[in-house]
């Protein structure tokens, strides 16, 4: 590797503001100067897929090929991602080296003070199955439309009056300096790995690997580690609405999941107290929740 370092982003306005905090991060930690680090933009096939469902088109690969293409053909040295947004399983020539700390991870409703005073029947955007799984639990009246696209697009929709209130990761608003901006949910689990953002390269590449080791945040890479186990456990895809958050308490990781049908009729939940590292508790409690769910709900698992 050589310097300047190439990292590979999507070219949205909240990837481009989380990359400039991993380059903040590496400048702090190896003492460079703002020349040793290029940011590459480069546009993803899910920047550019907008009107359809992401399950529908491809998944969350649609984020990362095009990233990982860069890293394979030299054009970058590593490339940024939302946590939340990675496959699950990664090729093997990959690794995810380093995480920043995690931001909030609750959603923040915009749109209404709440839920509760939302009117009957009022419309919501998300893209999110696991979003309009929980809504529809805790409203049946409400009606879901598809929001896709960076944040400022689903602000603009729900401003031209397209959905009476949408949801937003409270992360992804903060560091694009909206902390005004919607009024958080704390009764609904987050999706796995929302609000944190990782750093990934060649695995072969060990220079590069160790630099950024260099900033990696242990407990939140450890709480999202075991976040992607249980997805592994689970066999979830895009399609499928899990919601799972593992923080770190009294020197163990505490796993709380929970799984969903489309409508939120039928749930799974439970929860789990393991060591940092231990990647077969979290896929214990995927084996658990789908072993108590019903036989509809395991379906949306290929179980």
């Amino acid at each position: 590797m050589t310097l300047p370092l190439r990292i590979g982003t999507r070219a949205s306005p909240l990837a481009m503001a989380q990359t400039r905090l991993v380059a903040d991060a590496l400048r702090a930690a190896h003492g460079w100067g703002p020349e040793r680090i290029e940011i590459v933009p480069i546009t993803t096939s899910g920047d550019t897929i907008k009107d359809r469902p992401l399950a529908d088109i491809g998944g969350k690969a649609l984020w990362t090929k095009e990233l990982d293409r860069a890293l394979a053909e030299g054009i970058t040295d590593i490339s940024v991602h939302s946590m939340k947004d990675v496959e699950t399983l990664r090729p093997a020539e990959l690794r995810i080296a380093a995480m920043l700390p995690r931001a909030d991870v609750r959603d923040r409703l915009i749109g209404a003070k709440s839920l509760a005073v939302l009117r009957e029947g009022a419309t919501v955007g998300t893209a999110s199955p696991r979003r309009a799984a929980q809504l529809r639990r805790i409203r049946p009246d409400l009606a879901i439309t598809l929001f896709r696209g960076n944040v400022a697009t689903r602000l603009a929709r729900l401003d031209k009056g397209e959905a009476d209130a949408t949801l937003l990761a409270a992360a992804g608003l903060d560091r694009l300096g909206h902390p005004e901006i919607g009024v958080p949910l704390d009764d609904l689990l987050p999706a796995p790995s929302q609000g944190a953002v990782g750093i990934e390269t060649l695995a072969a590449a060990k220079r590069t690997v160790a630099l950024i080791e260099a900033i990696d945040h242990r407990d939140t890479h450890v709480c999202v580690a075991a976040e992607r186990c249980l997805l592994e456990g689970l066999g979830a895809d895009c399609h499928s609405p899990v919601a799972a958050l593992a923080v770190i308490a009294d020197g163990q990781v505490h796993l709380r999941a929970e799984i969903l049908n489309a409508d939120g009729s039928l749930s799974e939940a439970g929860e789990a107290r393991f060591d940092a590292g231990d990647g077969d508790a979290p896929r214990a409690l995927a084996r658990q929740l789908l072993d108590r769910a019903a036989p509809s709900l395991r379906a949306l698992f290929g179980a």
